[in-house]
């Protein structure tokens, strides 16, 4: 009512001023109206936002998963051409209203030292290309590149994949979680494991990283169910949502889809083993062989994993120590001795990945005393899938 009055008062005095005084007296009492109006549901629009970024905030500290991802970015195929014109807030406000019933598939790459590698780096960019160029997925499925990185690495993927993704016909998150995060976590789980599988003598609190797979079950997000792990050092010649498909051909017991070592290896390593069992076929080429396993491509069901006591049982420090002792077991590659020498004894855990999925290239081997055995374990026949160019070995160019 004070305002009513003060705009009355205002009125009567009109007639005395001139023409242009009437307008500026006129805007003052709308002014004065609308301050008296309007100014508390100002200041409530403004509380309620703050309270909403709070909450947002406290949710955000809380999740089980917020120590793994340092910046997480979604990146839509269909908005590249309507982005041009906005602004980074109007981009961000797009991207996050993703609906929650979009399928996602998770990859996970490691991405550490890549800042100081040119070698790395060309690998990564031939990895993304191909994945890009290939890649195809439905309107409501989401592609989700998990990265393990260093600070100096994460900066560098970020300046490289929207470059190298920008043919994708297909929606894509990107998330990098910091490696001595994960390390941190790893290392009480993996440590009794690393002195029987990781170069060098003793367990190096670094070697850790290199059991990521092992333990993904118990790292990653309990409403994660599947990720596929992949090494950087592969050239996609397929639609990357094809690989994903193999989780529906895993048996029972399965928790982990993984394609056999295409190089006598685990015939080297296993040595005094065989010497004792001669007809074990331990370290043996396919297809009667046990050639064991190779880790650039991996299927980790995770909660197979999880819900899976034999496999958990494995873990333990104890069956690790007894099956390494009875297998005479020394490696050095991290989770795919793990992985080798259980696939030994429990070869029902493991989902065979036909060689195309990860046809490797390197052929140190035959050049380093095993040349009269080497095409028995590299020989692959049928269509190649992925290209895998471990130990630098060149990718060929189709």
């Amino acid at each position: 009512m004070g305002a009513l009055r003060l705009f009355t008062g205002i009125m009567g005095r009109i007639s005395t001023f001139r023409s242009y005084q009437i307008v500026l007296l006129l805007a003052a009492a709308l002014a004065v109206v609308a301050f008296y109006y309007f100014g508390s549901e100002r200041q409530n629009f403004s509380s309620t936002t703050k309270r909403i970024k709070q909450t947002q905030a406290s949710h955000n500290a809380n999740r089980n998963d917020a120590d793994l991802s340092l910046d997480t970015s979604l990146l839509h195929a269909e908005e590249k051409a309507g982005s041009a014109g906005e602004g980074e807030e109007s981009r961000a406000r797009r991207t996050y209203s993703q609906p929650e019933e979009m399928q996602r598939y998770h990859a996970l790459m490691m991405f550490t030292k890549v800042d100081k590698n040119r070698g790395l780096q060309a690998k990564f960019q031939v990895a993304m290309r191909s994945m890009a160029k290939h890649g195809r997925f439905l309107e409501e499925e989401v592609l989700v590149l998990h990265f393990v990185s260093d600070e100096a690495s994460q900066e560098l993927g970020k300046q490289l994949l929207p470059e190298l993704l920008l043919d994708a016909s297909f929606k894509y998150e990107v998330a990098f979680h910091n490696v001595a995060a994960l390390t941190e976590r790893l290392f009480p789980i993996v440590e009794a494991m690393q002195k029987h599988f990781s170069a060098g003598s003793g367990a190096y609190y670094s070697d850790s990283i290199f059991f990521l797979s092992v333990a993904m079950h118990r790292i990653m997000p309990a409403d994660m169910k599947h990720i596929v792990q992949l090494d950087l050092d592969l050239k996609y010649r397929c639609n990357i949502r094809d690989l994903f498909q193999e989780f529906n051909q895993f048996q029972p017991e399965a928790v982990i889809g993984i394609a056999r070592e295409m190089q006598p290896v685990y015939r080297h390593t296993f040595w005094q083993y065989r010497k004792e069992n001669p007809k074990s076929g331990v370290g043996d080429p396919p297809p009667d062989g046990q050639p064991g396993f190779n880790s650039g491509v991996m299927l980790l069901d995770l909660e197979a994993m999880r819900a899976s006591a034999l496999y958990n049982r494995l873990l333990e420090p104890e069956r690790v120590a007894r099956l390494a002792e009875q297998y005479h077991f020394r490696g050095h590659l991290g989770d795919q001795d793990f992985f080798t020498m259980i696939g030994m004894e429990h070869p029902r855990l493991f989902h065979p990945l036909a060689c195309g999925w990860n046809r490797q290239l390197c052929t140190w081997w035959r050049d380093h005393g095993y040349g009269d055995v080497f095409q028995l374990y590299y020989r692959c026949p049928g269509p190649v899938y992925i290209y895998h160019g471990n130990c630098n070995t060149p990718i060929p160019d189709d």
